[in-house]
């Protein structure tokens, strides 16, 4: 009897075994993982921070390394001594700026978007009295002859325009960037073209960078043209600009907001196309990014970010990718194969599904903004680009992205502008010379009539453009299910099933 029992009991936990959905078994049932590396993007770093240790607690064996930029993390990706890269730089500027790409071109490679983010404007300035400034004001243009050695004291009128009138302290401005090859330099410097083009043309010409121009930004400003004529203090990673600038009086730098918070760093109010002055959070990076264009590949194009009339727009804002191989397809002429270890594909594959969806909870609090829905469905089309299966749809049943659920997480509001509070005026946006009561005043509201907040017919929600492909873009649907998920699949199995389960039990022990 007792050995009928166990037969028993062993078939019924098989079954049960077998009707489990596969993606509700977790780690110990996937096949067995090898472990995976990855490296570059420093813009990402405190992203990867958050993902890897989740990922390694689920048993997922990835690592990452952020310490010399995206360019390297290509390269070292292209020579396969890492087995993904981080980038903000796309394979095709690398190669336009003579600094590589050609090996990685012959590895094979896809973009795969993986968190919104945006470069900081950081600052470290004191008033006429010495007191500490935290409500630094400055328009785009400015900022682009800023970072063009056009401007070169904080006592310029441009720079106290914007800041109730009244000039700051006249000591030289001391710029802060990176040195080396860097995908944020990059970035930056595009911002910077088309915020101040004749400022940014003559210094390019004069720093010996002309060769990038008309139509490749610079990702390496380590010249001595630029740091002897333009003041330029050069440091050698994001951690390290952050920490520079919020000690060292007079400085202004560009880095990822995530190391402005994580240093506390001023960060500067920034004017956008809609009149609106705004900081780096998360609301305001997802409403920049749905006039960022994806291409076919899904790298993106910024110019409508940077004139974006949404009045919520940080124009600074920018998506960051993983850059990993995937099998050769039709549509996809820059995939050339997978891993040849399926251990890797089968890790990789973990990691890019934990980072689409858990890895997405708290990136508002760290200073990223999360994916919208569709990229992060593209992360799920990414894995069946690399292994060649159906993709995984996702929906707020089986991902925990705010933005399945209608939010953007913890740490999505700007706090509000200081300015706004001393009721803001006209004339600072308009060429006024400020008050005459030695009481500053910030930029005034924009007008009602003038900015509308028309997203336009090919805008994603929260971030992208449908142009790069058919498919209905992704919306909020509240907190809801919004479909079958796998929680849901396993109440319906365990309705269906537990009855008859506890059936037969009951015969069993009746027949002992």
């Amino acid at each position: 009897m007792r050995s009928n029992l166990s037969r028993r009991l062993a078939v019924l936990l098989g079954c049960l075994f077998l009707a489990v959905p596969a993606q509700l078994l977790g780690p110990a049932t996937a096949l067995a993982a090898t472990s995976v590396t990855g490296g570059g993007s420093t813009y990402v770093g405190p992203a990867m921070d958050d993902w890897v240790p989740g990922a390694n607690s689920k048993g997922i064996p990835a690592s990452y390394s952020g310490l010399n930029g995206s360019p390297d993390g290509v390269n070292r990706y292209g020579l396969q001594t890492a087995d993904f890269a981080g980038t903000e730089a796309e394979v095709t500027s690398l190669e336009k700026a003579g600094v590589g790409g050609a090996r990685t071109r012959e590895r094979g490679y896809q973009y795969i978007p993986d968190v919104a983010g945006a470069i900081a404007v950081m600052y470290n300035i004191t008033d006429a009295g010495g007191a500490p400034v935290d409500y630094l004001h400055l328009d785009q243009r400015t900022i682009g002859r800023i970072f063009s050695g056009d401007i070169t004291r904080w006592s310029d009128p441009a720079i106290a325009q914007t800041n109730g009138g009244k000039a700051f302290p006249d000591q030289p401005i001391l710029l802060v960037g990176r040195s080396g090859q860097s995908g944020t330099t990059a970035l930056f410097y595009d911002f910077v073209a088309h915020a101040a083009p004749e400022a940014y043309r003559s210094f390019m010409t004069r720093s010996g960078l002309g060769g990038f121009l008309p139509d490749v930004r610079p990702i390496d400003l380590q010249n001595a043209q630029v740091v002897g004529r333009y003041n330029y203090n050069l440091q050698s990673g994001s951690d390290q600009i952050a920490q520079f600038v919020s000690g060292t009086p007079w400085t202004i730098g560009y880095d990822e907001f995530a190391y402005a918070k994580k240093h506390r760093a001023q960060a500067a109010w920034v004017g956008n196309a809609g009149g609106q002055w705004v900081q780096p959070y998360a609301k305001n990076i997802a409403a920049a990014l749905t006039r960022a264009t994806l291409r076919p590949d899904l790298s993106q194009e910024l110019s409508g970010v940077y004139g974006n009339p949404d009045p919520l727009t940080y124009p600074i804002s920018a998506y960051s990718y993983v850059m990993a191989p995937c099998l050769p397809s039709p549509d996809r002429d820059t995939c050339r194969g997978g891993y040849a270890d399926p251990g890797k594909t089968e890790t990789l594959s973990r990691f890019l599904d934990h980072i689409a969806c858990q890895g997405q909870v708290n990136m508002a609090a760290i200073g990223y903004s999360p994916l919208p829905p569709n990229l992060s469905q593209e992360m799920m089309n990414s894995i069946a680009r690399l292994t060649g299966q159906p993709a995984k749809q996702l929906n707020p049943g089986n991902c925990a992205n705010p933005t399945f659920h209608g939010s953007l997480g913890a740490g999505s509001e700007s706090p509000p502008d200081p300015f706004a509070a001393l009721g803001g005026v006209d004339k600072l946006t308009s060429g006024g010379a400020g008050d005459t009561d030695g009481t500053s005043t910030g930029p005034a509201a924009p007008d009602a009539g003038q900015v509308t907040a028309d997203a336009g017919a090919d805008d994603l929600a929260n971030g992208g453009s449908k142009n790069w492909r058919e498919a209905e873009p992704a919306s909020y649907r509240g907190a809801g299910l919004g479909g079958f998920g796998g929680w849901a699949a396993l109440v319906l199995f365990a309705a269906i099933v537990a009855p008859l389960l506890i059936r037969s039990f009951g015969r069993v022990i009746k027949r002992r």
